[in-house]
């Protein structure tokens, strides 16, 4: 039986996770059709203890506690873990940005970033969520989902327009899936960001079920270039974690 106020609380930090600018009360309630009395005092008790920071003009944005236990959380999760040095060996190697992410719901959210020393700058941090149709790593995971499980993602999906080069067509979207599947990696092509290219593989685990993904992202031409080295190494990488997960294939 859930709680009423620990399940307002839970909205808050999901309504103010997609509002980083930060939200004042009024806004904070109104989009949540909650009482104002009741969010002042929710939103008063979780910024003084840290979950909520405040702007000078009382706009509440996620607070400092919240990175603590993120990081215990990231660090607790066994495919952190088990990934880390793979990824780490792996942004050494292409020389590039490399991503990790997980299913989440329909959803996919970043749980590792790697820099290298020719990173470029990106929308993508850790813990922030994406739609799965327009990212690489996205369709990498929607490619190897059960077809009925990815059936019921993409049919409740808006396939809005990111940018210029995204993918709004269910079947042109449902082709490439089959064809990412078939040669073991998705690509994005500035379909999330502009100038953004990324490189996606998936990592499964001890019953061969998709469960995460692996990218590298640079800059279009850079990338392209160095294509198939680059895939060499990020399917080298996932072998690995997945290998580390249990997974034999």
């Amino acid at each position: 039986m859930s709680v009423k106020s620990a399940v307002r609380v839970l909205e808050i930090f999901e309504l103010l996770r997609d509002h980083p600018q930060g939200l004042n009360i009024k806004e904070i309630a109104s989009a949540l059709s909650f009482p104002q009395s009741s969010t002042f005092n929710l939103v008063k008790t979780l910024y003084e203890h840290g979950y909520l920071s405040a702007t000078e003009t009382k706009k509440y944005r996620l607070g400092p506690k919240l990175i603590q236990l993120g990081t215990s959380s990231m660090e607790s999760m066994d495919v952190y873990r088990e990934a880390k040095w793979p990824l780490e060996r792996l942004a050494e190697q292409v020389e590039e940005t490399v991503f990790m992410a997980i299913l989440s719901g329909d959803e996919m959210v970043y749980v590792a970033k790697e820099d290298s020393n020719r990173s470029i700058k990106t929308s993508a941090q850790i813990g922030s969520r994406k739609p799965m149709y327009c990212t690489g790593l996205g369709k990498v995971l929607l490619a190897y989902l059960p077809e009925e499980e990815r059936n019921r993602i993409l049919d409740k999906s808006a396939l809005h327009p990111i940018t210029e080069n995204t993918v709004t067509d269910r079947d042109e979207l449902d082709r490439l899936l089959i064809q990412y599947r078939e040669q073991g990696y998705a690509v994005d092509n500035e379909e999330n960001e502009e100038g953004l290219y990324c490189i996606a593989a998936p990592v499964f685990d001890v019953a061969g079920l998709v469960f995460a993904a692996v990218s590298v992202a640079g800059p279009k031409d850079r990338i392209r270039k160095r294509h198939d080295f680059i895939v060499f190494h990020l399917l080298s990488t996932t072998r690995v974690i997945s290998r580390n997960m249990g997974y034999i294939p």
